[in-house]
């Protein structure tokens, strides 16, 4: 049996702990390190266990975000695997969940991490730099109750990071933005200064961009297994499930497998694109598209070098995604979770205080 963890430095709050006490008391209290396709892990007082989800739990999902994902605070039937596999019951309450829509038609979504803090958005310098990519990341970042911190690795393989450093801060409004490599080890004492006990930060991005190798930083050692860069510059990917780590310093950080498609299901256009969303305030039309129609302030920003034509691009194809999934009532699990999130902060200005904390 593996050695227990101190339930409140995995980032137990008195609000989970009531949450546990006033519904679940008669059961056991953890939290899912690792997900596996019908089985998990779960970080428990008495160590680690392998555990599934009870027949009701399943049968009362109807979809994939309804089951236990990494980061996720659950109830179960033990702490231990003495007689099989643990049963869990019930997941509790979520603070943030970041997610993305499945691969394909389907219009379900995908749940990434829970319950996390802060979201190291990463991006390398060499050969992943991709400010449309960043920006559907920084949708999904300010959608998830999460707050987005921009880590751009790589940057002693980077030769003009002064510019590409200025293009990443004007779609990054309001996020901070760091300069990191794991080689020289800059930036990585401004990367631990969001590191906080009892706090989750969850590293998500692009396959091979150093999440993994900037953990292993964290850690002091080589936990979790990177593969040596390839001749296009671009790491060999090789974390293959997200896990959740109790950082030597009392943070705890949550590794995920690079993501190719950044499929959006649900998003926060206003706070990712807060600089479109003002200028549109002062467009003659209230419901204007950013067309042909005339007076439009957005249009009359590109034209005088405010605003770059990409970003208005970027800005339309995500709303017209969003619109899309809107059309077809696909909304509803994401919906249902910002209400978990309104009933735990009493209002939809707590998710905004929680974003901007």
């Amino acid at each position: 049996m593996n050695k227990g963890v101190n339930l409140r430095e995995l980032g137990l709050n008195e609000k989970l702990r009531k949450e546990y006490e006033e519904h679940y008391k008669k059961y056991y209290l953890g939290r899912v390190s690792v997900e596996h396709k019908n089985s998990y892990k779960v970080l428990t007082e008495n160590g680690e266990v392998m555990s599934r989800i009870s027949g009701k739990l399943g049968y009362q999902a109807n979809l994939k975000s309804d089951y236990p994902a990494v980061g996720d605070w659950v109830v179960l039937d033990r702490e231990d695997n003495y007689n099989g596999d643990a049963i869990i019951h019930a997941i509790l309450t979520r603070k943030s969940a970041f997610s993305r829509k499945i691969a394909g038609k389907t219009s379900d979504e995908q749940i990434i991490a829970t319950n996390v803090d802060t979201l190291f958005i990463c991006m390398a310098l060499n050969n992943d730099y991709n400010i449309r990519r960043l920006e559907r990341y920084i949708s999904l970042a300010w959608d998830s109750g999460a707050t987005p911190v921009i880590i751009l690795t790589k940057a002693d393989l980077c030769e003009d990071i002064d510019i590409k450093l200025l293009e990443v801060q004007q779609v990054a409004l309001g996020i901070d933005v760091l300069v990191v490599s794991a080689i020289s080890k800059e930036g990585i004492n401004d990367m631990l200064a969001y590191i906080k006990p009892m706090e989750t930060i969850a590293f998500i991005g692009s396959s091979g961009i150093g999440k993994s190798t900037l953990i292993n930083v964290l850690l002091g050692d080589e936990k979790q297994k990177v593969n040596e860069i390839r001749s296009d510059e671009k790491g060999r990917h090789t974390t293959t499930y997200r896990e959740l780590i109790k950082l030597p310093s009392g943070g705890i950080v949550i590794d995920t497998p690079g993501m190719r498609e950044i499929q959006i299901y649900s998003a926060d256009l206003d706070a990712s694109f807060n600089d479109i969303e003002e200028l549109a305030k002062s467009c003659n039309f209230t419901d204007c598209s950013h067309e042909s129609e005339p007076k439009c302030a957005v249009k009359q920003a590109v034209k005088e070098g405010m605003l770059t034509e990409e970003r208005l691009r970027s800005y339309k194809k995500l709303k017209k995604e969003l619109a899309y999934f809107e059309d077809k009532k696909m909304l509803s699990a994401k919906q249902l979770e910002k209400k978990k999130i309104i009933q735990m902060t009493g209002s939809l200005d707590g998710i905004k205080k929680i974003k901007n904390r």
